[in-house]
């Protein structure tokens, strides 16, 4: 019962689809990290079911890329994103460890958070356009399933800011072993998959995913102390585009 609660609390907190409210007790936040990538896994096959209709129906590449880039904050809620961009906040602020961490609280939006949300939306829709290629295109949708492997492992394995907060209360209350272990065996095959559709684009789109995952822990270290909800955010963001702009790279220049 209780691995069913935390699938339920998976897809409550980290998605708006609608589901059957109910009561959460300790025991039920242990395993939500391990199903916290098939929020991505649902991202990535709708994406990809309307990449495939594209192709079927012709539909034109304006309308494909804007509405295949509409398809996961509509699932979301943009809840990465608001991540995103009170990190990019507190970073830009250049202020000290303790102010960049209030920075992160503030529910006020900063202009460093508009201009890198621009650019960042610009890059994305620029590089989605690109891949037009089959095998990219289930790479580019699995993507969605490995950045959240990855940041469910940070979140259980690197050290947090402080001690509030949705990422530390799960992450305090979680079985870590258990969840690691569950975690590493569903990016592995994740990635396995990805090196089958394509093995050299594979390696490129999967390569940056964990070279951001690294990234990831020395810059938060380095600006906040340890990782927060927020910077976790921040990091799917990111991490998404960084695969996407990947796979445009490969079928631009490769293919």
């Amino acid at each position: 019962m209780h691995i069913v609660k935390s699938v339920f609390i998976a897809f409550s907190l980290y998605s708006k689809i609608p589901l059957l409210q109910c009561a959460w007790e300790e025991d039920d936040m242990k395993y939500v990290y391990c199903f916290f990538p098939w929020v991505g896994a649902l991202i990535g096959g709708c994406l990809f079911l309307w990449l495939y209709l594209c192709g079927r129906l012709q539909i034109g590449s304006l309308c494909r890329t804007m509405t295949g880039a509409a398809i996961p904050l509509l699932i979301t809620g943009g809840f990465h994103v608001d991540g995103f961009m009170d990190t990019m906040d507190a970073v830009h602020s250049y202020q000290p460890r303790e102010r960049k961490l209030e920075i992160l609280k503030d529910s006020h939006i900063g202009a460093f958070a508009v201009i890198m949300l621009v650019l960042y939306g610009l890059a994305f829709l620029s590089a989605l356009s690109e891949v037009e290629n089959r095998a990219l295109q289930k790479i580019v949708c699995g993507g969605f399933f490995l950045s959240r492997c990855l940041c469910g492992i940070s979140a259980v394995s690197f050290p947090t800011a402080r001690r509030e907060g949705t990422l530390f209360l799960f992450a305090d209350r979680a079985r870590k072993n258990v969840v690691k272990i569950a975690l590493y065996i569903q990016s592995v095959v994740c990635i396995g998959l990805m090196l089958y559709w394509h093995f050299f684009a594979g390696l490129l789109v999967a390569g940056c995913a964990v070279g951001l995952l690294v990234y990831y822990y020395y810059r938060s270290r380095r600006e906040f102390g340890g990782v927060t909800g927020d910077t976790a955010g921040c990091f799917v963001v990111l991490c998404e585009g960084c695969m996407v702009v990947a796979a445009a790279f490969f079928d631009i220049f490769f293919l």
